[in-house]
């Protein structure tokens, strides 16, 4: 049996993986969406799910009231000590933090600031069991602190909440012939070594590396274990080692695919005579491969499709902010009522904080949504969205007469306000089906259907990313500002389907 990269077709950033007898669980980086650390399992490594989130709010709170796409959660580690998960991020803003917990369904403690600081990122820690010691590697981000291309390490308290010592550059990238950007590392122990597993070249454009040094302070020698190579997985790095129970080892990491985000790939690994990691084949990304010698599973990946029942959201979605009472209320039927919540910013979905969203699907795919307009309110509105540095979105607003109208709308980078994509249509039942066609390269369709049969509707939008994130799907309902209650609108019967 074999598998096909990727195994997980979506934007889930920065992997890291353990294993905890039989399962695996991998978590990834959710930027300021909330709630973050998603928390996956699998026990084959190529079928996964999704089972929860280590992170319920963002700190601090009043910081994550409007979007910060780019902020907030970056590159987690997850490991298993003293039979407790833990993981450790860095916010580019604030510093690193930690969580823990008994079982991986939690429940999570409260983040924990292990090290404050601009610009400290990509923490990852290791309990040494020859030595009894603790230590923690972290990178640096050069927007926040003028510093990157470096790996700085500490000694670590054993309980995991502080660290010992002011740091030492472990790994100085720009002493390493044509490497830079060096970021990103988990590390190990093995073999008497201490290993550095870290990507360096770019996001887009760069390659896995591996260190190793006798002693965790250095000095490390490097070599290049994965790159492109005559493949088409371009930049492939950031990732995670991980062993079977039968003693295979294995390499899952992101290869960045523009508005589609970071999809994550498996590679098969061993360990080379020379004691050095082969990852891949031979150090090039693998297509296709025969399976880790686990027990088969049944097909598996994280749920996408919703019914809301009784106003209930799946673990799929995540708002933009941390967000307030009353966005989505429950209730006794199916199907998703969000307020119309009043903003003065309702001409620019990107500055709305309550968006419910979900990844966008890494391959060519048709989303419909069923929505019911109830607000009465003139100007409300609510629809289905395409989000990143540029937005699309078609749905139903409410005119100034009172009558009902499709509309489709979007927004370029640069602009601040979004236009119309096509004319407005009436719509005097107040309900639609809305959905968008992702095609290849992320560009989409939309169209509707307001009971008398499919129509498309404006030109093809081609979907942008964020500057770290991945395109999203968004659900939304907006008034513009004013006094008392806005109404509000229902989703029904979300679907995504391959093409």
């Amino acid at each position: 049996m074999t598998y096909t990269n990727p195994v997980l077709d979506a934007d889930w950033s920065d992997p890291d993986v353990v294993r905890v007898g039989d399962d695996f669980y991998l978590t990834a980086s959710s930027f300021g969406r909330v709630p973050g650390l998603p928390l996956l399992h699998s026990r084959d490594l190529v079928n996964w799910t999704l089972v929860g989130h280590a992170l319920q709010r963002l700190e601090p709170a009043a910081e994550f009231r409007t979007p910060r796409h780019d902020c907030g959660v970056w590159a987690p580690s997850i490991r298993h000590h003293e039979d407790r998960f833990w993981i450790y991020w860095g916010d580019p803003d604030q510093g690193i933090f930690q969580v823990n917990a008994p079982e991986i369904r939690g429940p999570w403690t409260r983040p924990h600031l292990v090290k404050a600081g601009k610009g400290l990122i990509d923490p990852c820690p290791l309990w040494d069991e020859e030595s009894g010691e603790a230590y923690l590697v972290h990178a640096w981000a050069k927007s926040r602190s003028g510093v990157k291309n470096r790996l700085t390490g500490h000694r670590m308290h054993p309980d995991g909440t502080e660290l010992l010592d002011e740091g030492k550059v472990i790994v100085d990238g720009d002493r390493i012939p044509g490497w830079f950007t060096l970021e990103g590392p988990k590390l190990y122990r093995h073999d008497g070594w201490f290993w550095i597993l870290a990507p360096a070249g770019g996001v887009e454009t760069g390659w896995q590396g591996a260190l190793r040094s006798r002693g965790f302070f250095g000095p490390y020698e490097e070599r290049i274990v994965l790159e492109q190579k005559d493949t088409d997985v371009n930049g492939p790095h950031q990732g995670a080692w991980v062993r079977t129970p039968s003693g295979e080892d294995w390499f899952l990491h992101f290869q960045h695919k523009g508005p589609y985000g970071r999809v994550v790939h498996l590679q098969p690994m061993r360990w080379g005579a020379d004691g050095w990691p082969v990852i891949g084949d031979d150090g090039a990304p693998v297509a296709e491969h025969e399976k880790p010698g686990l027990p088969a599973q049944p097909p598996a990946a994280p749920a996408t499709d919703d019914d809301f029942p009784g106003g209930r959201f799946g673990r799929q979605w995540s708002w933009t902010v941390n967000p307030r009472a009353g966005w989505a209320t429950q209730h006794s039927g199916d199907g998703l009522r969000l307020t119309c919540v009043r903003s003065a910013d309702a001409h620019d979905l990107r500055r709305i904080p309550n968006v419910l969203t979900q990844r966008l699907p890494g391959t060519p795919s048709a989303v419909e949504v069923d929505l019911t307009l109830h607000s009465e309110e003139p100007g409300a509105r609510a629809g289905l969205a395409v989000l990143g540095d540029a937005f699309g979105w078609i749905g139903l607003q409410r005119g100034s007469d009172g009558t009902v109208q499709l509309v489709h709308r979007f927004a370029e980078p640069v602009a601040e306000r979004e236009r119309d994509a096509a004319h407005p249509l009436p719509a005097p039942e107040g309900r639609v089906r809305l959905r968008i066609e992702i095609g290849a390269g992320a560009r989409c369709r939309f169209s509707y259907d307001l009971g008398d049969g499919p129509r498309s509707s404006g030109p093809v939008f081609a979907a942008t990313p964020w500057r770290w994130v991945g395109a999203l799907l968004g659900l939304f309902a907006l008034a513009p500002t004013g006094t008392g209650h806005a109404g509000a609108a229902t989703f029904t019967h979300f679907r995504i389907t391959s093409l």
